[in-house]
């Protein structure tokens, strides 16, 4: 930032002040998890002439910021600067949740074989989607909390039972955080958040969801995971083969 003196002219002499604390330090600070090298992998460059080099190595993004680049209360986009394991410097990107709390998808099961899922349309897509009630994590609150808070807003209901599967990276070219994945058994549904773009819900006989999957109806890819990892771990009509995340050993 340029100095001005009491008269308001600018001070163009003063060198800037490099041991301000930036965004980037705190983001470090917060989250040293997202910061770690691993051997043989992409290392996070701080020194700042490497990080220098790797600005000029990296061709027509050379004159780009490394740091935070944007931060809003959803989101934080941070460009690196890195070292790749053959050598070679350069710049990358990623995104990281502000909230350093797991989203959360949560597959409602309703009777025999039944799962729910709602018609919710996205922005970003611009487009209908059939999904699992799905959200960002809330500052503080556990994959847990957040799966119960979408049962309540976008179907109305409570879990009679909550079931974790796991969690997984919905895209790891990009995305620095993962998502907690869940089963809820429900007795009914409620009011539907209709405020948020939700349409309808609709309870469907399982395989019918494997269908709908199968043939492209249903895009999404968490509520492809969540579907997924409760098959598998016995949820869906083939309980008796499978064994229940928490029986296992």
């Amino acid at each position: 930032m340029r100095e001005e003196d009491p008269a308001g002219r600018t001070d163009t002499t003063r060198p800037p002040d490099t041991t301000a604390v930036t965004p980037y330090d705190r983001l470090r600070a917060a989250r040293p998890e997202l910061f770690g090298n691993a051997p043989g992998g992409i290392d996070i460059l701080l020194d700042p002439q490497a990080i220098e080099e790797a600005r000029r190595s990296a061709g027509g993004t050379a004159d780009a910021p490394v740091g935070v680049v944007y931060a809003d209360r959803f989101v934080t986009l941070v460009r690196d600067a890195v070292r790749f394991p053959g050598g070679s410097l350069g710049l990358y990107i990623r995104m990281v949740s502000t909230a350093a709390s797991p989203g959360a998808v949560v597959l409602p099961l309703i009777g025999a074989d039944g799962v729910v899922l709602v018609e919710h349309y996205r922005h970003a897509t611009r487009a209908w989607h059939w999904e699992a009630p799905r959200g960002m994590g809330a500052p503080g609150a556990t994959g847990a909390e957040s799966a119960v808070r979408e049962l309540a807003e976008e179907l109305g209901t409570e879990a009679t039972e909550l079931i974790p599967l796991g969690r997984v990276h919905p895209d790891t070219g990009l995305l620095g955080d993962h998502v907690e994945l869940y089963a809820a058994r429900i007795r009914s549904t409620g009011a539907l958040d209709t405020a948020e773009g939700i349409r309808q819900a609709a309870v469907l006989p399982w395989p019918k969801v494997a269908e709908m999957i199968g043939d492209g109806a249903i895009t999404c890819a968490f509520t492809i995971a969540v579907f997924t990892r409760a098959r598998l771990n016995g949820l869906l009509g083939d309980a008796g083969e499978k064994r229940r995340p928490e029986e296992k050993h």
